[in-house]
């Protein structure tokens, strides 16, 4: 493990920071293996209740991929697809993260930074932030999954914009399109960001874990047609929790529920 990639817990709620800051955060070949690692360990810590994904210093969150690295793991398409094997299963791993995840994202989002960040639930942007994937510059393609994350959250116009474009688009039309949450001020976003992430961390995880499956059924079956009999009953298992119990009696009780995710 090196120092391109920080975790720390604090309180419930896990950093990861990207430390390369005079590459702007750029990811190499072995950064996404490494981070694959961290998010399937961070996803199985019964002390971690939120996830929060940043860069180091305010330039950038992430330059995304580190083109250095291209003579040597993407220059055909042979070694590009082993490349997108690490690429995509550090995507996949944070978006498998059964906990909140946050992206606070400072200047450059751009190429795979920026898709990093689709993988995660929600995105808070400081007003410096910068956003696109301009990978027509280099004649190179988005893959399958990356693009279902970008057409998701932006719809199909404007992932044809961004990406038909290789255009850079400020904080404020990133979330016009829905490709951030929110935006603040660069003095308060991480008042901002870690603010929400202590309001999530006392929230019951079950409700959090099986949400974002519900939220993941609907958009890979919008239908809901064919549902298994365990996707049928998700919506009610937790009546069957103790932390139901614990939360219900709570309620009647006036006091804040102390959940244990079972």
């Amino acid at each position: 493990m090196t120092n391109d990639i920080l975790v720390s817990t604090h309180d419930g709620i896990a950093t990861v920071t990207f430390n390369r800051p005079r590459q702007r955060n750029a990811i190499s070949y072995h950064g996404w293996l490494e981070l694959r690692r961290i998010a399937m360990d961070l996803d199985h810590d019964g002390g971690v209740k939120v996830v929060v994904f940043t860069g180091a210093g305010d330039a950038a969150f992430s330059a995304g991929a580190d083109i250095k690295d291209f003579e040597d793991y993407r220059n055909n398409s042979a070694k590009a697809k082993v490349y997108a094997e690490a690429f995509d299963g550090a995507m996949d791993a944070i978006e498998a993260i059964s906990k909140p995840t946050i992206c606070l994202i400072k200047g450059f989002c751009v190429g795979g930074g920026c898709e990093l960040s689709m993988a995660a639930d929600i995105r808070i942007a400081a007003d410096n932030s910068t956003f696109g994937i301009p990978v027509a510059r280099l004649s190179i393609l988005v893959g399958y999954k990356e693009m279902r994350r970008l057409v998701r959250l932006v719809g199909p116009g404007n992932a044809s914009y961004i990406l038909l474009s290789a255009r850079l688009i400020d904080a404020e039309d990133a979330r016009r399109i829905g490709l951030v949450t929110q935006v603040a001020p660069l003095s308060d976003v991480d008042e901002v960001a870690y603010g929400l992430a202590r309001e999530m961390t006392p929230l019951a995880p079950l409700s959090q874990m099986r949400h974002k499956k519900i939220l993941q059924t609907v958009l890979d079956n919008p239908s809901l047609e064919f549902l298994s009999e365990e996707e049928e009953h998700l919506p009610f298992a937790n009546f069957d929790s103790e932390d139901f119990q614990e939360g219900r009696s709570a309620f009647v009780e006036r006091r804040p529920p102390v959940f244990e995710g079972h």
